[in-house]
């Protein structure tokens, strides 16, 4: 059934699908031909189902999984929020900060939620969906994942929490996968804590038969593992792993994005190196001379800032840093280039790193608001 059984809506047509499963709700964003995106309709309606959950006493726990057969959740919508910024509508329920300000509460109760959820991180899985899943208390990443963190592509930065769920690597690895964007494997996934287990996508396709006939003999966690975890499954080796001594070269927090940049050019004209390791200089290079140099910078210092935080001033933090990228930053005009025209040549404001000046940095990470009147001032109070 829909999630908002008032509405109009048929179940086929409804962007937040609810039903139940022996004690076990099913969630699910239906939006298949765009990737699951999330619009500020379905974040409100996951917001209601949350609730309705949370309320009733049958349901011992929550999946959320995505529709189709390509992704989990493919982020926000950027094309909506650009549209919204676009026309000035800033304010008010339908403006793009309630979007964020919706968005970041319903992350927020995922994490904070008082039952076990599984998220099904099978096929793309970007932005607003690792907001959703790395909320859950069982991730289940697949053969078929592909997640990222591409903000800074289009001048915005790793947001839905990321300044603290990516703290759980070590620093070089959070700057890289932060800063990069770089998509990473289920394996990938899971030897960077971003996942619990990585099954075969197969195993997934089948999980409702397996639910329903699942006992809660051991508990519910318990009953959860079994029925997501695949038996005598070996885990595909992580690619990324076998780049983490360059990247605990280059992604050292000592080092600005500038830095790096300028030791990764000076290492390429190695001719000597091998060239596995100059084919990974040369695609983190051409990442980070060509997505947003203000937010490249802006992004290193937030996650860097972002392991000192908890959870809720890390929310607080973005979204300030948010505001400012798509009132006065670089957001607009990486969607225009990127996902509207599609002429991959944004015009960042300024263009280089190294006119990216250390106070800009700071205008970008400064609160827009006092913290009493905070958009987001009673999260975690």
């Amino acid at each position: 059934m829909s999630a908002t059984p008032a509405s109009m809506q048929t179940a086929q047509e409804a962007e937040v699908l609810y039903r139940v499963v022996n004690r076990v709700a099913i969630v699910t964003l239906n939006r298949p031909a765009a990737l699951n995106a999330l619009s500020h309709a379905m974040v409100r309606d996951l917001a209601a189902v949350i609730e309705r959950v949370r309320a009733d006493d049958e349901i011992v726990a929550m999946v959320l999984n995505g529709a189709g057969s390509k992704g989990f959740c493919a982020g926000g919508d950027v094309r909506a929020l650009y549209q919204l910024a676009r026309q000035g509508e800033v304010l008010g329920e339908t403006g793009w900060r309630q979007f964020f300000v919706d968005e970041y509460r319903l992350d927020y109760a995922l994490h904070t939620f008082s039952k076990p959820v599984v998220a099904l991180l099978d096929g793309v899985t970007m932005g607003g969906g690792m907001g959703l899943g790395q909320a859950a208390t069982l991730r289940v990443a697949t053969s078929r994942t592909k997640i990222a963190m591409p903000e800074t592509r289009i001048g915005l930065l790793p947001d839905v929490g990321a300044t603290h769920f990516l703290a759980s690597m070590p620093e070089e690895m959070e700057l890289y996968v932060g800063l990069t964007g770089v998509t990473l494997s289920g394996a990938d996934a899971l030897h960077c804590s971003l996942a619990d287990i990585c099954v075969p996508g197969e195993w997934i396709d089948g999980f409702e038969a397996r639910l329903a006939q699942a006992s809660m003999e051991g508990g519910v966690n318990a009953m959860l593992r079994r029925v997501f975890d695949a038996p005598c499954h070996d885990a595909q080796p992580a690619a990324l792993a076998a780049h983490a001594p360059l990247i605990e070269q280059y992604f050292t927090r000592r080092r600005t994005v500038e830095q790096i940049v300028h030791a990764l050019q000076t290492d390429l004209a190695d001719e000597a190196a091998p060239a596995d390791a100059q084919a990974w200089r040369r695609t983190t290079l051409d990442a980070l001379t060509h997505y947003s140099p203000t937010m490249l910078e802006v992004t290193r210092e937030a996650l860097l800032r972002g392991r000192q935080l908890t959870l809720a001033e890390s929310f607080r933090m973005e979204l300030g840093i948010v505001s400012r990228a798509i009132e006065e930053g670089d957001f607009c005009e990486g969607v225009r280039a990127h996902l509207v025209d599609k002429d991959r040549t944004p015009r960042w404001a300024p263009a280089t790193l190294p006119e990216v000046r250390p106070e800009s940095v700071q205008h970008f990470l400064a609160s827009p608001w006092r913290s009493e009147v905070h958009p987001l001032a009673d999260l975690g109070a």
